[in-house]
C-alpha cells in the first residue's frame, strides 16, 4: 500500500520543460567534456553568421551553481507555465520569447555597455521572466503575498528582478529585455504571436509533438483548455 500511494503521489514533470532541463544539461557537460564552456549571445558571433545563437544562449551555464539556479528555475516557472497553456505553446512562446529578449538586449548592450559593465546573456532566466511577466499581467488576482508581505500582483516581476541580480553569472539587463518582452505579450501588444487553440491541438498530432507524448515519464499538455481539463480529471 506505501509503494502504491507513493507511486500515487508523484507527478510526472511536463514534457517541454523536462526537454529544456535535459538541453540545458547536456550543453552544459559537452562543455566540461571539451573543456570549452558553450559560448553566450554576442553581436560578433551573429555577425559571423551563427543565427542559432539568439535561441541556444538560454542553454548556457557557466559552472554547477548557475546551473542548478537555472534548473530549479525551469522547473518551476517554465513548468507551471507549460500546464497552463499547453505544451505546444509553451515551446512556440519559449522560442519566441528568447528570440525577442536577445534581440533587445543586444540593441540596448551596445548603448549600456559604454556606461556600465554588461554581463552576457545566457541561461533560461531571461525567459522565466518573460513567461512570469505574462502570468501576472493576465493574472485575475490583485495582490499576493511575497516574502511574507502582499505586494501588487503587476509588480511581483520587478521585486522578482532584484532578486534575480544575486543569481551568478545572471545578466541584469538581459532579465529586464525578458520581463518587458513577457510585459508587451502579456498587455497584448504582441497579439500577432496568439494562435487559436485548434491550431495547438492539431499540431499535438504532429511531430515533434507526437514524439514527446510518447516519451515515457513526462507528462504532456495538451493545446486544448477543454483536453486539458479532462487530462487532469
Amino acid at each position: 500500500v506505501r509503494g502504491g500511494s507513493m507511486a500515487a503521489g508523484w507527478e510526472r514533470p511536463p514534457a517541454a520543460a523536462a526537454f529544456t532541463l535535459l538541453l540545458s544539461l547536456g550543453a552544459f557537460v559537452s562543455g566540461l567534456l571539451r573543456e570549452t564552456p558553450a559560448a553566450p549571445l554576442r553581436l560578433a558571433a551573429l555577425s559571423a553568421g551563427e543565427v542559432h545563437r539568439l535561441i541556444t544562449y538560454i542553454f548556457v551555464y557557466e559552472d554547477l551553481i548557475s546551473l542548478t539556479c537555472g534548473a530549479i528555475i525551469i522547473w518551476y516557472f517554465a513548468g507551471s507555465f507549460e500546464k497552463n497553456v499547453g505544451t505546444v505553446k509553451h515551446c512556440f512562446l519559449t522560442i519566441t520569447f528568447a528570440i525577442l529578449s536577445a534581440l533587445l538586449y543586444l540593441l540596448l548592450e551596445s548603448v549600456v555597455s559604454r556606461v556600465l559593465k554588461v554581463e552576457d546573456a545566457k541561461g533560461f532566466t531571461p525567459v522565466a521572466f518573460a513567461l512570469l511577466a505574462v502570468s501576472t499581467t493576465r493574472s485575475q488576482m490583485k495582490s499576493t503575498l511575497f516574502l511574507g508581505a502582499r505586494v501588487p500582483v503587476v509588480l511581483l516581476p520587478w521585486f522578482m528582478l532584484c532578486i534575480a541580480w544575486f543569481i551568478p553569472h545572471s545578466s541584469l539587463l538581459s532579465n529586464l529585455c525578458g520581463l518587458l518582452v513577457g510585459e508587451a505579450y502579456g498587455l497584448g501588444y504582441c497579439f500577432c504571436l496568439d494562435f487559436p487553440e485548434s491550431v495547438g491541438s492539431k499540431l499535438d498530432r504532429v511531430f515533434p509533438f507526437s514524439l514527446l507524448k510518447r516519451i515515457p515519464g513526462l507528462k504532456y499538455i495538451p493545446g486544448s483548455l477543454a483536453e486539458r481539463r479532462a487530462f487532469e480529471s
